[in-house]
């Protein structure tokens, strides 16, 4: 299986969750921390688990995630 990175960009993030609930190896979670305009925002809680799909980029409407794959 293909391994990814998740990359957020914290400040971008209004904490809709879509990517936490379109990531089909649950990796994605949020914490009890808030960007500047007081938006608890997502945080990779499993990065190890990130097979690289791209789902929670591409659902995001704000365009906060960045998914990098590995290269084999």
């Amino acid at each position: 299986m293909a391994k990814g990175k998740v990359e957020i960009y914290v400040e971008a993030c209004k904490s809709c969750r879509y990517c936490i609930m379109t990531c089909p190896k649950k990796v994605l979670g949020t914490t009890d921390a808030v960007n500047s305009k007081g938006y608890q925002y997502a945080v990779p809680l499993h990065p190890e688990d990130c097979i690289g799909c791209a789902m929670c980029a591409q659902i995001c409407p704000d365009a906060a995630i960045t998914v990098y794959r590995e290269a084999k």
